[in-house]
């Protein structure tokens, strides 16, 4: 065990009018801070998770953090990007001030605002998160990247689209459970399964219901070693941190494989020492619905090809042999960039420790998070454990 987690908190995710990346910041900062029952002034080192890509004028935004409070002053403070694995990348960088003893408590935010963009202009700063010289004049932008991975997998397994459609609709009823979800309304297979008006294709063979919310929010945890945790009102473990980087251009690379999230993983695991089914449950980066289907196979869970079986069957239903994303997932709580890894080491840590509401898997002792930037370029793996 590597650092623990003892306070965090939460934005709701969504259009979130009156409020501006520095005000969403202020505010979950201030409630982590609480939430952990530490002063600004005990915060050793502060890592922000803020991807922009142009969603927000102000791009130096590391210090937006110290205004919510004066005793941030002259306090490490570092923004960290890595696509939409920002939020995790963030904490993976915190973890190891943590580990080299340059910090005794770490704090690490994750924010996006999205929704204040015009909607041609999200398409090109989400293309960012892709390769520009293959992928740069793709149609319909990064869904349209994820159209072409899922169109390939068509191809080479057969008709995925009953999978998707269940994948959507398990994530849609999950996130009803979610307070801080984008969009909590169950709308079933049915309407996932079949084009409509309100439904229509975007990208290949995926329709709006195969894709990630464009959302607003914040995410903030705190984070410290592990004698210091077990001091603390509450802790949670990483029984692992693992991170594998790929190759960029997806030329390079078995688009359908995913190995990055497979090396991921399987380091993950080994440090851990567990295998996939110890987990109680798994958040994993539902971009699109396609992606959800692959990272079943690249974690073990189904052999190539073959993942829509386990999706058929409701293995990764809430009540299944390994529930898959119980707080609705990106497909539900929606996507703000820099804040989705954060908020997934915040919504797992609830539920190992009970909090989770609705939300709650019974029992959970383990959970595992996999945020990816990118077509499975950026791969990050969390074991999370209850230590106190």
């Amino acid at each position: 065990m590597c650092a623990a987690i003892v306070g965090w908190a939460h934005s709701k995710f969504g259009k979130l009018e009156g409020e501006t990346v520095e005000s969403l910041i202020v505010k979950v900062t201030n409630e982590a801070l609480s939430d952990a029952g530490l002063g600004a002034g005990e915060i050793d080192e502060v890592v922000l998770g803020h991807f922009n890509a142009g969603f927000s004028p102000q791009d130096f935004t590391a210090s937006l953090v110290f205004q919510a409070s004066d005793d941030f002053r002259f306090k490490p403070a570092t923004r960290v990007e890595d696509a939409c694995a920002t939020g995790s990348a963030a904490v993976h960088q915190g973890i190891k001030s943590i580990e080299a003893k340059r910090a005794k408590f770490v704090l690490v935010v994750g924010v996006e605002q999205m929704t204040t963009t015009p909607g041609p202009q999200i398409g090109e700063n989400l293309l960012k998160a892709s390769y520009l010289p293959e992928d740069g004049d793709t149609p319909a932008g990064f869904a349209g990247v994820f159209g072409k991975i899922a169109a390939l997998y068509f191809q080479a397994y057969g008709d995925q689209s009953d999978a998707l459609a269940q994948i959507a609709a398990k994530n849609h009823k999950n996130g009803i459970a979610n307070p801080y979800a984008h969009m909590q309304k169950d709308f079933g297979f049915e309407f996932c399964r079949n084009e409509s008006e309100k439904n229509p294709y975007v990208a290949g063979p995926l329709k709006r219901t195969d894709c990630s919310l464009v959302s607003d929010g914040a995410a903030a945890l705190v984070l410290t070693d592990m004698q210091t945790a077990l001091q603390m009102d509450k802790a949670v473990a990483f029984r692992a941190a693992q991170h594998a980087q790929d190759f960029l251009p997806m030329s390079k690379r078995d688009i359908l494989k995913f190995e990055g999230c497979t090396m991921a993983w399987d380091r993950a695991l080994a440090q851990a020492g567990i295998a996939i089914d110890d987990l109680s449950f798994v958040e994993t980066h539902d971009c699109f619905t396609i992606a959800e289907l692959i990272e079943y196979e690249a974690m073990g869970l189904a052999r190539p090809g073959e993942a829509a079986k386990i999706v058929a069957e409701g293995q990764t239903e809430k009540d299944g042999r390994l529930p898959i994303n119980p707080s609705g997932g990106l497909k539900s709580k929606g996507h703000p960039i820099g804040a989705t890894g954060v908020s997934m080491h915040v919504l797992t840590s609830m539920q190992l420790t009970g909090k989770a509401g609705d939300m709650q898997i019974e029992g959970a002792e383990l959970g595992g998070i996999f945020n990816m930037g990118g077509a499975a370029v950026a791969n990050f793996v969390s074991v999370l454990e209850r230590i106190k």
